[in-house]
Parts: structure tokens; C-alpha cells; sequence
């Protein structure tokens, strides 16, 4: 497995981290959920947009580490995207919980950066 594919397996296992930080409240109730979720607040409520948000973005990233493999782009470069983006999401999920939002949309949009490099190296 490159380093590239172990990101991709990290990113897919990452977001459940955030789940369950999300759901570590006093009132949490397996039955209801996601209706508990709708309700939290501070940064149990930030976890869950984490959460969410690294859900909506870890397809992209798993195509763009497929692709560049698929291309034959140089495993070095496709390694260090990778981790690259890995670093960043692991940034942005900081800065969200601590409430850092210009700081968060920065590191988003390095990570962003990450994945769209990712179907252009060679």
C-alpha cells in the first residue's frame, strides 16, 4: 500500500473520530441521533460539522489519489499531496473546534488545493 492509499484509508476512518466527540454529551440518546446532533451546541456541535464536512470531501480526495495513480503521476509527488492533505484536515478540525473560522477556511482551502493537484501532477 502506497502512503497515498494509507491517507485515503485514514481520511475514511477520520471523520467517525469526530462522531464521536460529537455525541459525548450528557443527554446523548443512540435511539434519536441525529436529532440529538441537530441540538448540540459549542464545540460538540462544531465535531459534527466536522464530521460532516469531512464526509462531503473525502470522496474527492480518494478520486484524486486514485487518479494520480492511475495516471502514473511520480508516487512521491501523489505521497506528498497526500499527506499534505491529511495535515491540512487534521488543521481545519482544530480550527473548528477551537471556533477559528478565518484560520479554518484557510487550511479548507489548502486542502482543497491538495485534491485538485492531485488530477494534475505527473
Amino acid at each position: 500500500m502506497t502512503i497515498a492509499y494509507g491517507c485515503v484509508l485514514l481520511m475514511i476512518i477520520f471523520p467517525y473520530l469526530f462522531t464521536i466527540l460529537a455525541k459525548t454529551g450528557p443527554l446523548f440518546n443512540n435511539h434519536t441521533p441525529r436529532e440529538y446532533l441537530e441540538h448540540t451546541t459549542g464545540w460538540r456541535k462544531r465535531a459534527h460539522w466536522v464530521q460532516l464536512n469531512s464526509f462531503e470531501i473525502t470522496p474527492a480526495f480518494a478520486a484524486g489519489v486514485i487518479i494520480a495513480h492511475q495516471l502514473h503521476a511520480i508516487q512521491s509527488s501523489i505521497d506528498t499531496l497526500a499527506t499534505a492533505f491529511v495535515i491540512t484536515r487534521c488543521l481545519y478540525a482544530a480550527c473548528y473546534l477551537s471556533d477559528k473560522a478565518i484560520f479554518r477556511s484557510i487550511v479548507w482551502s489548502i486542502g482543497f488545493g491538495c485534491i485538485i493537484g492531485l488530477f494534475f501532477i505527473r
